[in-house]
């Protein structure tokens, strides 16, 4: 029962410095698994043991895979890659399904982009779509958002869920594999939510010259768009499989040499390689310090220094024997997985950031997952899953998702509470039950 109470001590003190004081997360991380160390009477030995040890681990497996995804992402922005992404997808599935349009839209470009960036840039298009087409514009926005939403808590390479598979220790290819089952499945009630609820919002978009798109831009091909993307999920896919005890692809050079590109940092390499070939000339510059390249580290750098610190606090946990005080009666495998879906909805709720919310729960659940008999390859993928879930939701005034939506589309707050807080809840319900339903059968 102490135990318990240092930690939810701890977790408010975390909270309560990021919301109060406006902290940055890894220094309310870092000082927060400190206080739980020295609170748990932790030898103080033990307590810098496990920072080095927490910092140095995570990042070592996944410091890396954060920063190539940025990379990517951040080429992808710049040269205009993922509006000729976004284009396509439209004039694919048509002008009379704006709405759907707009989700696959969303959810695509959110895996290799940011979710406020990819919002700021689609919101634009949808603006005119939705004008155009008649449409109401709460709808139009909201199947945008939930589509962001999806992909932006439930598949890698976004930052926040692979944070957490690295943290959790989770196969990265089942993770994608099942990350886009999941995520895709759940934006089915979200998108009848838009159509028949969020309609009903009386929003009318306000156009600006600013946002009207130049032509004299050159922008990169279709598939030069693409090949960033589906390159490296695909060899990270094909590579977990190659890897199941029934060896589908055979024992060979092939999967010898499938093992190796599919390992996820030679495999977002690739996919960062790609990216290079994105502008229209490209020029060394651009891999400076103080071109896109290094634009793209300064990005990464507060994602991946969280990621640390939460490494260190999950180590901190580990090392003060909690896995040892976790009562039996929790275990359960798939019962279990409710307990991260929980962490994670609360610190979502609790601060606003997703991400931080993802590596902050993972970094708790890692060192519990024996005593929750979550300890398997296929419970940790789920874990990772049942984590990205809770993370979507809500989403309100303490995230800056929120604040960005709401202030390009004219909401006020409570239209944003009604549309867009309302659908993650939907989203975040059905993600774990779907989670709940797949571990009942696997």
């Amino acid at each position: 029962m102490l135990t318990l109470l240092i930690i939810l001590l701890t977790l408010a003190f975390i909270i309560f410095a990021i919301i109060k004081f406006d902290i940055h997360p890894f220094l309310a991380l870092l000082v927060g698994a400190i206080f739980y160390g020295l609170l748990s009477g932790m030898p103080p030995e033990l307590i810098v043991q496990s920072i080095s040890e927490g910092f140095g681990g995570v990042l070592g497996s996944i410091g890396l895979l954060i920063l190539l995804g940025v990379i990517i992402g951040t080429f992808l922005e710049k040269t205009g890659g993922a509006f000729v992404i976004a284009q396509k997808i439209l004039a694919w599935i048509g002008q009379k399904s704006v709405m759907l349009a707009m989700m696959v839209t969303g959810y695509i470009l959110s895996i290799p982009v940011f979710g406020d960036s990819t919002f700021i840039m689609l919101n634009p298009i949808n603006k005119s779509l939705s004008f155009k087409g008649k449409l109401p514009f709460a709808a139009t926005t909201i199947a945008l958002t939930m589509g962001i939403t999806a992909s932006h808590s439930l598949v890698p390479p976004t930052p926040g869920p692979i944070a957490a598979a690295g943290i959790l220790d989770a196969d990265l290819g089942m993770v994608i594999f099942w990350g886009l089952i999941i995520s895709l499945s759940s934006l089915i009630p979200c998108f009848f939510y838009a159509k028949y609820f969020a309609s009903r919002i009386d929003l009318v978009p306000q156009f600006a010259e600013e946002e009207k798109t130049t032509e004299e831009k050159k922008y990169p091909s279709l598939g030069k768009c693409f090949l960033p993307i589906i390159i490296p999920l695909l060899l990270i896919v094909l590579a977990s499989i190659a890897k199941y005890p029934t060896q589908p692809f055979g024992e060979n050079t092939f999967t010898t040499v499938l093992s190796f590109l599919g390992s996820p940092v030679i495999a977002l390499l690739i996919g960062a390689f790609l990216s290079f070939t994105l502008p229209a000339k490209f020029d060394k510059s651009l891999l400076s310090a103080s071109g896109w390249f290094g634009e793209a580290i300064i990005i990464a750098a507060p994602v991946i220094l969280i990621t640390g610190a939460g490494g260190v606090f999950g180590k901190m946990l580990q090392n003060s024997g909690i896995a040892d005080l976790v009562s039996g009666s929790l275990s359960g495998g798939n019962l279990s997985l409710f307990l991260p879906f929980v962490m994670a909805l609360a610190l979502k709720g609790a601060q606003g950031s997703s991400t931080v919310a993802l590596v902050t729960t993972a970094s708790i659940v890692a060192p519990l997952l024996p005593s929750l008999g979550l300890d398997t390859p296929t419970m940790r993928v789920f874990t990772v899953l049942a984590t990205g879930a809770g993370a979507t939701a809500p989403s309100h005034a303490n995230d800056s998702f929120f604040w960005a939506m709401t202030q390009l589309t004219g909401m006020n707050i409570k239209q944003g509470y009604q549309a867009h807080s309302v659908g993650t809840l939907i989203l975040a319900t059905t993600a774990i039950s779907l989670i709940f339903l797949i571990t009942a059968f696997i």
